[in-house]
């Protein structure tokens, strides 16, 4: 799995459309239903992943343009190597975008909370979450947070087309996990790349 960022969101309960009793609130990546802590690409700050190095990067830019992120919690995310491509119907690598820097520190704790399948058309920010954008955790297993369980339960769906037509794609597998706020800082472990 490859350390992709972090992420303060605004952790949504199950809405009322999604008829998935398992479901308590939405962990996904995807910003449809548990928004981020704000429309950040326009700042500029992002690493290749379209997600950020550190907590302290959007902390600044959080006190910068007075954002609060008080009751907001934060997300660590990781990724499977490849995506998966809906029009060739098999997995291929992607890399981070070369222009910015991406350097992730990793936390020195953090919980995982299960995985995310998350479509990304332009191949830049995550768009939606089909378990919870398109209700397919109606008809798929998910654990309270609307992800799956395990890595393979994911890969298995999407091998198994139980994706297919949900969104354009490619779909890519997101290791989503809870973090203190404070875990993580300039001496944690760092991962990653830099721009050219």
């Amino acid at each position: 799995m490859i350390p992709i960022g972090y992420l303060y969101k605004r952790v949504a309960s199950r809405p009322d459309w999604l008829d998935a009793p398992q479901v308590q609130d939405i962990f996904s990546l995807s910003g449809c239903e548990s928004e981020d802590f704000a429309d950040y690409i326009n700042y500029w700050r992002h690493n290749g992943y379209w997600l950020f190095d550190s907590p302290a990067v959007i902390e600044a830019l959080a006190k910068e343009h007075s954002v609060s992120l008080n009751g907001l919690h934060l997300f660590y995310y990781e990724a499977y190597e490849e995506e998966y491509d809906e029009e060739k119907k098999g997995w291929q690598p992607f890399a981070p975008e070369a222009s910015f820097q991406t350097n992730v520190q990793s936390p020195r704790n953090m919980s995982l909370e299960g995985f995310d399948v998350t479509s990304f058309v332009v191949h830049t920010s995550p768009e939606c979450s089909p378990l919870s954008c398109n209700s397919l955790a109606e008809k798929i297993p998910t654990n309270r947070h609307c992800l799956f369980n395990t890595f393979d339960e994911a890969k298995s769906a999407i091998d198994n087309g139980m994706f297919a037509g949900a969104e354009p794609g490619p779909y890519r597998i997101i290791a989503v996990y809870s973090v203190p706020a404070a875990s993580a800082g300039p001496e944690a472990g760092m991962h990653g790349r830099r721009a050219v």
